[in-house]
């Protein structure tokens, strides 16, 4: 199965990263279309950009506040639609040089979940020359990850909007090159 193509301009300051579209996405060739899933809510609360509106008029609402929007998994093999049903060696990345080449103002990437982390750590950190960003975890949306309330998620997700707007206090920054623990990345910015 394969991803979709990135939703940036060239003015992108902040990258959100899933790890892979789900089977309800991929049937309605949407980003996050899974209707349990809390992704179109919070940027509807942080950027106007809710389920309530076209699907188009979502992604245009983003890309004006400066958010970039992918998934670090070009291609791979998946029963269903849960990340630790994808086959480790289908795994093919996608084209983060290309992307960071054509947003140079690309300050931030986010993800979506732990398994979009692990995934971005592993198969695009380590192989390809990162340009220094800061690397943020956020709670996952996804409705397998229900542990998390609403409220809670979104709580979380503000330091997208602020970093976005460009108001984020303090950036952390991973080094350019990949392979290094978060924790001594957090250490190597401190």
């Amino acid at each position: 199965m394969r991803s979709f193509a990135p939703v940036f301009r060239a003015d992108a300051r902040v990258l959100v990263l899933g790890s892979m579209p789900g089977a309800a996405s991929l049937a309605a060739a949407q980003y996050y279309a899974h209707p349990r899933n809390a992704f179109w809510s919070i940027m509807g609360a942080l950027f106007g950009a809710g389920p309530q509106l076209p699907y188009t008029d979502r992604l245009e609402r983003l890309v004006a506040a400066g958010v970039a929007l992918w998934d670090v998994i070009g291609s791979c093999a998946r029963a269903g639609s849960l990340d630790s049903a994808i086959a480790p060696d289908s795994v093919v990345p996608n084209d983060f040089v290309a992307l960071f080449a054509a947003c140079p103002q690309l300050s931030a990437v986010f993800f979506n979940g732990a398994a979009a982390e692990a995934a971005f750590r592993r198969h695009v950190q380590r192989a390809a020359a990162t340009p220094p960003l800061r690397l943020a975890r956020l709670p996952s949306t996804s409705p397998a990850h229900a542990a998390r309330g609403f409220e809670a998620k979104l709580e979380a997700w503000q330091t997208l909007r602020a970093a976005a707007a460009g108001d984020d206090p303090a950036p952390t920054r991973a080094p350019a090159r990949g392979g290094t623990s978060p924790k001594a990345a957090r250490a190597l910015a401190a």
